[in-house]
Order: C-alpha cells, then sequence, then structure tokens
C-alpha cells in the first residue's frame, strides 16, 4: 500500500499537480498512519506567521517587483557601460555586474532574463562578442546574484534551517563575489580572442548615466552596507528598502503610476503567498520526518558508506545539482531539514552548509537538460535548448570549479560572517 501511495503521489506530481497540496496530502497521510493528529501540519503554519524575520519576504519581493516594473533595468546597464565599457571586456563585465544586481533585489532569476536580457544580450552583440558567449553570459547571469543580498532564497534558507538570515547574508557574498570574478576573467579572454574593442571612457557619459540613475545608485549600499554594518537586521532593511522604492519609482521617477502599484503588490504577493504555503507544508512534513527519525537513519546510513565529510560534502554537490530539476524555493523547504542535521553529524556549519547549498541551487539553473535558465533563455531570445547547452558549457565548468572550491576551503564563506558586527 505504501509503495502504491508512493508511486501515486509521483505521478501527481510528474502531472503538475501543486507542491504544496503534494507536501500536505503526504503529511497528512503519514500522520494519520502514525495514529497522531493532523494539527502538527496545521500547527506549522501558525508558528511560521510567529517568526520575527518573516517579514522580509514579502517586503524583499515586493520592492523587487517594483524595480523590475520601473525604468530601473535600462538605467543600471546604461550605469554599467558607461563605466566598464572601457576596460577590455568591459561590456560584458559590466552585463554580468548588473545582471547580479538586479537578480539580488529581485530575487527571481527569471526576472532578470526578461526584463535585462533584451538589453544585454544585444549590447555585447554589437561589441563583436560571439554569439555563443552573449547567450551563455546572460543565461548563466539570471541567477548570479541570489548570492547577495538581499536575495530572497537567502531569507527561505534561514528560516527553514533556523540560521541567522544576516549570517546567512555574510556567508554566501564572498562566494558570490568569487564566482564574479570568476566570470569577469573569463570575458576579458573571450573579449581579446574575439577582437572585442573596448569603447572610449568618457565622463560625460558617466555623468549622464549616474544622474539618470542617481536615486537608484545609493540602494545597494543603504541596504547591504546596513545589514553588514549592525545598524538594522535583514527585516529592517526589507522596510528600508521596499518605502524607498516606492518613493523613488513613483515620485522621483513617475515610473509606476499611483494605479498601477496595486497591480505590482498583487503580482508580487502571490509570490510569496505560494512560497508561504508550500513552506507551511513542507515544515509539517519535517515534523514527520524528526518524529520518524528520518536524518538519523539517513545518517546511519551514509556514515557506513561514506566515512569522511569531505566524501558527503562531494556526494551532497552531486546530488543538489540534480536537485535543479525542483523549483529552488520548493528544493529548499524540502531538502533542507533533511540534510541539516546530517550534515551537522558530520561536523559541518550550518552557515557553511547553507552557502554551499544556494551555490549549488545557483548552478542547478543552467544546469542542462532541466535547468529553468535553459528554458527562459530558450524562450527569450528563440533559441533551440542544444544551442544553450553548448553555451553555458564553460560558463557551468566555472562554477562548477568555483563550488568545488568553496565546498574544500570553508574560510571563504565563514571568513566574513566572524569579522562583522552583525546584529
Amino acid at each position: 500500500m505504501t509503495t502504491l501511495l508512493l508511486l501515486c503521489f509521483a505521478a501527481l506530481a510528474a502531472a503538475g499537480t501543486p507542491v504544496f497540496a503534494l507536501l500536505g496530502a503526504l503529511a497528512l497521510w503519514l500522520f494519520h498512519g502514525a495514529g497522531i493528529e493532523s494539527t502538527a501540519v496545521i500547527i506549522e503554519l501558525a508558528r511560521l506567521a510567529s517568526m520575527p524575520s518573516l517579514i522580509a519576504i514579502p517586503l524583499f519581493t515586493f520592492a523587487g517587483y517594483a524595480l523590475a516594473a520601473s525604468g530601473a533595468p535600462k538605467r543600471l546597464v546604461d550605469l554599467a557601460e558607461a563605466l566598464f565599457g572601457w576596460l577590455p571586456g568591459g561590456v560584458a563585465v559590466a552585463g554580468l555586474c548588473a545582471c547580479a544586481l538586479f537578480t539580488a533585489f529581485t530575487g527571481a532569476s527569471g526576472v532578470t532574463i526578461i526584463a535585462l536580457g533584451g538589453l544585454v544580450y544585444p549590447m555585447l552583440r554589437r561589441q563583436g562578442y560571439p554569439e555563443a558567449f552573449s547567450l551563455g553570459l546572460v543565461t548563466t547571469t539570471g541567477s548570479l546574484g541570489l548570492l547577495f543580498p538581499p536575495s530572497l532564497p537567502i531569507i527561505l534558507y534561514a528560516l527553514v534551517g533556523k540560521i541567522s538570515v544576516d549570517k546567512l547574508f555574510a556567508a554566501a557574498a564572498v562566494p558570490g563575489l568569487l564566482l564574479l570574478a570568476a566570470l569577469s576573467v573569463y570575458a576579458v579572454i573571450v573579449a581579446r580572442r574575439s577582437g572585442v574593442k573596448p569603447g572610449r571612457f568618457s565622463w560625460a557619459a558617466v555623468g549622464r548615466a549616474a544622474r539618470a540613475a542617481a536615486w537608484e545608485i545609493p540602494l545597494p549600499f543603504v541596504v547591504v552596507g546596513g545589514i553588514y554594518g549592525g545598524l538594522f537586521t535583514a527585516s529592517d532593511a526589507a522596510a528600508v528598502m521596499a518605502f524607498y522604492v516606492v518613493f523613488v519609482e513613483t515620485v522621483i521617477y513617475g515610473d509606476i503610476s499611483w494605479r498601477d502599484l496595486p497591480k505590482v503588490a498583487r503580482e508580487s504577493m502571490v509570490l510569496v503567498g505560494s512560497i508561504l504555503i508550500v513552506l507551511g507544508c513542507a515544515l509539517g512534513l519535517t515534523n514527520y520526518l524528526i518524529d520518524a527519525e528520518i536524518p538519523g537513519r539517513l545518517f546511519a546510513f551514509l556514515h557506513a558508506h561514506v566515512t569522511s565529510a569531505w566524501g558527503f560534502l562531494a556526494l551532497l554537490n552531486v546530488f543538489l545539482l540534480v536537485v535543479n530539476m525542483i523549483e529552488i524555493f520548493s528544493a529548499i523547504v524540502i531538502v533542507v531539514p533533511i540534510i541539516v542535521p546530517v550534515a551537522t553529524q558530520y561536523g559541518i556549519d550550518p552557515v557553511h552548509l547553507g552557502a554551499l547549498f544556494l551555490l549549488n541551487l545557483e548552478i542547478g539553473y543552467m544546469t542542462p537538460p532541466l535547468g529553468l535558465n535553459l528554458f527562459l533563455s530558450s524562450r527569450r531570445f528563440d533559441k533551440p535548448l542544444p544551442a544553450l547547452y553548448r553555451a553555458v558549457a564553460p560558463f557551468w565548468l566555472l562554477l562548477v570549479a568555483a563550488l568545488l572550491l568553496v565546498t574544500y576551503v570553508p574560510a571563504l564563506s565563514l571568513w566574513l560572517p566572524g569579522r562583522l558586527p552583525l546584529p
């Protein structure tokens, strides 16, 4: 009977049944089979609502959607091009930085590909970059900013993994910068091989772009600097960012009318609602897994076959790259509660594990054949998937090399949290 029901759940998942419905039904069925009241599932929604850091999710999401609906994408690209376009490979580096920053604030890889892809891709092609490189860069950078604050997946992981949001922001930042640096070096090499000539630096162009984005330039310094400087928590930063973005985009720039603001809020809260209902159902299922001592049994099994923390991390990386078949938010709420107790028994720092998990899922976004970024780019640029597989291959290898470095050099993710006066 158990096998039959699990096969039914698998078939429903393949047919497109909502994740929250599958998780909730599975949790209810398991608790019923164990003779435990169904309130063990529902109570997790009440506990979720009482988490102080929960408010950061809707506020950051709303602010990100407001930025995406405004003229901010074009202003950011213009500013990055004016600042870096004169360097060898500077236009590509500008595209990397603009996409990473935009993804960090919107929290969604797809939004970046749709909003900035149409600006960055033609800009690269006009400069003479190869088509495959241009496609690979835009597809890769769609998720590059997920490791930078105030990225939504970082907040969600911290809630599920029960660790400090501020520490995880700091832990993910250095690996994120490492990826950005590696891709920038590769961009410079491709530019030189392709004979791409850097543009001329112009203070006038920088001045025009800076004036155009004058009210958006302070945003990352206020939010990120406030968190790392110990001035406020991630939840405080979310409130500051939401207020600042609404004021700037409606009052200063006028990109979003007051009439359109409710539409932006509604669209962003649909995403938030889907995250919270999946999170609540997943936490209910987690209760059963803990009561049934599933993490302990999993550790006992792994410990019999994998004796070292290094071996466990290698196995974990392979597993998490496969998890890219699941949407990132669902992957976090389903997998994290299972692996955190197991990793702890191997002596792996929870903050380091969080950085690794997020880095793996970021790479998973562009891992063939099922990476979400590949499908988004295919539709956005009308290119066949095999062409995109080839285009992202060198980028994927670079990111995996960086992943191995972060995996086996924990100081890359643990150094910054230990040096900052985090609240």
